[in-house]
């Protein structure tokens, strides 16, 4: 071993031991200008992504700053921009595959653009909801992203936080179109009605609906969708048909009884999310009614599991991925807007609807 790194030491004399203090102390942005003969200037400009630096010099500068291991210094490029280069995310919970997906897509954009991501978990809950974003504002993020809980329905605290112009918020998923605040959503009222429509050409004829708490909007329109589809199919809206649920397994098993309980019951059910549709599943199995023989299930939000169960579960896929790159590139264009105008966004997505086995009667 020692006679090994001699021969090295003594072949590559005192590039080697250069190297091996460049990889011992962290490299600098005058290590990179010194390298490309250009200023730390330039090179700043170039890593920020500045329009005035040529594609060809910041393709040269991130080459050179990977190989030497750049770090971005936060804490001075903070004191210098009065930037953290830091967002928060709030979501409600983090037991779904759904909000950890949108997560993904906001993490993988952020990164490219050099931001980092601060996590925070409402539990469903208003007040820690507010308690997350006090906790982001504390630590001066530049922005932040919210998915509200399923019990906010005052806003009034986030029209303050824009009109004060403390932080960008953006909503996603879940968001209110009287809040002033820009947002990333999916057509859910359009992906209710593919649902819906699906379930009546497959042959179904009294078609019922589990919501989620109809206060939070995206569960509003679903209900909505719901209701227009069956109109516009001459099909007749049943009020004992309608379950308003709290988005969990157990009130979809809670919705199944009570419609199992009607004297004229349902041959079908619109559930406004898959684990409402997972619990409707689970009731239907106890009670040996098979699926979808006699019995249709549509759910949505294409949760990991609903491919993976038996019968696989039809459902909507909303696009994660894409909302949560969406949801980052409009804060980013709201923290970057320098012209001190307020920019209120709203980014529709299209619903992609999976039809699998749980909807797809043999007739």
């Amino acid at each position: 071993m020692f006679a090994y790194t001699a021969k090295v030491e003594k072949h590559q004399g005192c590039n080697y031991r250069q190297t091996i203090a460049l990889m011992d102390k962290p490299a600098t942005l005058s290590n990179i200008a010194d390298k490309l003969k250009i200023t730390t200037a330039t090179v700043s400009r170039a890593l920020s992504d500045h329009p005035k630096i040529s594609a060809s010099t910041k393709q040269s500068v991130l080459k050179v700053a990977s190989q030497l291991n750049y770090k971005r210094n936060l804490v001075a490029s903070s004191l210098r921009s009065g930037k953290t280069f830091t967002i928060g995310v709030i979501i409600p919970s983090a037991d779904t595959n759904f909000f950890g997906s949108v997560v993904h897509g906001i993490e993988k954009c952020a990164n490219e653009k050099g931001y980092n991501v601060l996590l925070y978990q409402s539990n469903e809950t208003h007040d820690h909801e507010i308690k997350g974003i006090e906790t982001f504002l504390a630590a001066q993020v530049d922005g932040i992203l919210v998915s509200v809980a399923k019990d906010t329905i005052d806003y009034n605290y986030y029209k303050a936080l824009i009109k004060k112009k403390k932080v960008p918020v953006v909503f996603f998923d879940r968001a209110s179109d009287n809040a002033g605040v820009s947002s990333v959503v999916i057509d859910d009222y359009k992906g209710a009605c593919i649902a819906t429509e699906h379930l009546i050409k497959n042959g179904y004829k009294h078609i019922a609906h589990v919501s989620g708490p109809l206060q939070v909007k995206v569960f509003f329109d679903r209900k909505r969708g719901y209701e227009d589809a069956l109109k516009q199919h001459n099909h007749l809206l049943n009020k004992d048909f309608i379950y308003e649920g709290n988005v969990s397994i157990e009130s979809g098993k809670k919705a199944m009884q009570q419609f199992l309980s009607l004297k004229q019951k349902p041959d079908a059910v619109f559930a406004a999310e898959d684990f409402t549709a997972l619990g409707i599943m689970k009731e239907l199995k106890l009670r040996n009614i098979k699926i979808p023989e006699e019995f249709g299930v549509f759910g949505f939000a294409n949760e990991l599991f609903s491919e993976h169960i038996t019968p696989a579960l039809s459902t909507i896929d909303q696009q994660t991925i894409t909302m949560g790159k969406e949801s980052f590139e409009l804060l980013l264009q709201i923290m970057e807007n320098k012209n001190g105008t307020s920019i209120e966004k709203k980014i529709v997505l299209n619903p992609v609807p999976i039809f699998r086995q749980s909807s797809q009667r043999k007739q």
